[in-house]
């Protein structure tokens, strides 16, 4: 595997490097050694996070883990990853998008549970009306909701707004 691994407000020490390629490098079981692994560490104030990226062809392999210990969060992150690889395998090694090459193929051949089926449990259908961004935020906090999906009135599209830390919105566009 190769990593890339920056820090944002913290220095990348050898220490730090070497314990996020021994314990992230335990992953290597399930990828080819071409694979990519972008690695973020960043600390504010005692909150001690780091961000994993996997790119997969058309998907993208993902855990974030915060807590007061950076060397916490590098092994949280590791576990995380690995039950995501097992539980989604069969999508993520899915033979049509050509994913197969990404992964060994032992990982590729190895059957694992699929308790956590995905399943959708219900369909909610609703009138989409064109709306400002910051009128969806507005409409998001009335409804008591996370998240709200409306159709931009700037561009015509489908887009969603959401709740961030610290009382702020995110936005979320299709790209051109």
């Amino acid at each position: 595997m190769k990593f890339n691994i920056l820090g944002k407000n913290i220095e990348v020490t050898e220490g730090l490097r070497t314990a996020v390629e021994e314990k992230i490098g335990k992953l290597e079981k399930y990828f080819t050694p071409e694979t990519e692994v972008h690695v973020t560490l960043s600390v504010e104030k005692d909150r001690q996070k780091i961000e994993v990226t996997i790119p997969v062809k058309g998907n993208i392999i993902r855990s974030e883990q915060v807590s007061n210990d950076m060397y916490v969060s590098i092994d949280l992150v590791e576990e995380i990853i690995e039950q995501q690889l097992k539980k989604y395998k069969n999508k993520l090694v899915d033979q049509k998008q050509g994913n197969a090459n990404y992964f060994k193929k032992e990982f590729v051949e190895k059957e694992y549970l699929e308790d956590d089926e995905v399943k959708i449990i219900r369909t909610k259908r609703f009138d989409i009306k064109p709306m400002y961004p910051e009128d969806a935020c507005v409409q998001m906090e009335l409804l008591g909701h996370n998240f709200f999906v409306f159709c931009n009135a700037e561009t015509d599209q489908v887009n969603v707004v959401y709740k961030r830390k610290g009382n702020t919105y995110g936005l979320i566009e299709p790209e051109e």
